[in-house]
């Protein structure tokens, strides 16, 4: 199945450009980059996609073996590559797709000149073995994905408002709920668990492209002590600390998201 078709894939901007991947977070859409990407419209060629079961996406192509790891959805992505024949790509992912976006870099970095992490988490669940904290605990972990298992659409209402963070602009809060809403509950409930249960700490170590790490202020999914641990972790990266508040700056600061990225390329 061609990748147009299973993943939704749009291109715009600059035929001639650079290519520049935009990869969304969970229970996202390529939606969420609508005041981001046209930035960079005029110098760049522009690419978006929906992962399977998102926005768009071809709902026949979810493989349960293929898509019960990470290593699926960086299939996938590869394979948006191979199929428009992109290389020196900056590869800009949000949440979960920035270490997607890690693990492809790490497969096959001749494709890929820079990555742009925004709110990156090489694992959510904290490790005490070897002393490192991801913010959440396993019961806390456990909790949220039964009850995501036994009411999704309660847990997206519960959760969405929660997640973007910005109490005082509950219409983000609102956007991010339809897009939950809008995803297939089967296979999100799926996504989630390869979402919060992996570990790609040992992924960060391997990265030879350079790398921008966007962290937000009151990050209750990525809080800033991972995001310094990414930093720390990822060779030759560059941390920068933004002013936007929650999980989704591309919707919440999209203005200060684009400067950020501006400067850094």
């Amino acid at each position: 199945m061609r990748t147009t078709q299973r993943n939704a894939v749009t291109l715009t901007g600059n035929p001639l450009g650079q290519p520049m991947v935009f990869a969304h977070g969970y229970g996202c859409d390529q939606n969420m980059w609508r005041f981001v990407a046209p930035a960079f419209a005029d110098s760049h060629r522009l690419v978006l996609f929906d992962h399977v079961g998102n926005g768009r996406s071809d709902l026949s192509a979810y493989d349960e073996d293929r898509h019960s790891t990470l290593h699926g959805y960086v299939d996938d992505v590869l394979d948006i590559l191979h199929e428009h024949d992109l290389h020196d790509v900056i590869f800009v992912g949000h949440s979960v797709s920035a270490m997607i976006g890690v693990m492809a870099a790490n497969r096959e970095p001749e494709r890929f000149a820079k990555l742009v992490l925004i709110g990156p988490s090489p694992r959510y669940m904290n490790d005490p073995a070897d002393g490192y904290v991801g913010g959440f605990g396993r019961t806390d972990l456990d909790a949220l994905l039964d009850a995501l298992d036994s009411n999704y659409l309660g847990w997206s209402s519960q959760m969405a408002p929660v997640i973007m963070g910005n109490p005082e602009r509950p219409e983000l809060g609102a956007e991010l709920t339809n897009s939950f809403c809008r995803t297939d509950p089967e296979i999100s409930k799926k996504f989630a668990r390869v979402t919060f249960l992996s570990d790609n700490r040992d992924d960060l170590l391997r990265l030879r492209v350079p790398a921008l790490i966007l962290q937000c202020s009151d990050d209750v999914i990525a809080p800033g002590f991972v995001g310094d641990y990414v930093h720390k972790h990822t060779p030759g990266s560059t941390l920068v600390q933004l002013n936007a508040t929650g999980h989704c700056p591309n919707l919440s600061a999209p203005e200060e998201t684009v400067d950020a990225i501006k400067a850094w390329l």
